[in-house]
């Protein structure tokens, strides 16, 4: 089968897979490679009324982790430096608590 996307693969197609003792099931390797997952990804399982449907799930944690990169290296601003400020952030924050307390 080809991509559907492309005109060679048909609108709908089905699978059938058999589900393990603990709840475990074997994805096709078409639908992987359609989905593009690999072994250790996650995918989301989403319910449309009474029909399931498997995407991807991106892990956002990487992507602004990555992001945090990028914005601290723009900046010019190490791991150390936001350590340090974060004490000085802390020591602001209690010294308005006890301000306003």
């Amino acid at each position: 089968m080809g991509d559907e996307r492309h005109g060679t693969r048909p609108a709908i197609a089905t699978y059938v897979v058999r589900v393990r003792e603990r709840g475990q099931m074997t994805i096709p390797q078409e639908v992987r490679d359609d989905l593009d997952v690999k072994a250790g990804d996650v995918v989301r399982l989403v319910r449309t009324g009474g029909v399931w449907f498997v995407t991807p799930q991106e892990l956002r944690t990487a992507q602004f982790g990555d992001r945090i990169v990028q914005l601290m290296e723009a900046e010019g601003v190490s791991l150390a430096d936001l350590l340090a400020g974060l004490d000085d952030e802390r020591r602001a924050i209690e010294a308005e608590r006890q301000a306003h307390a």
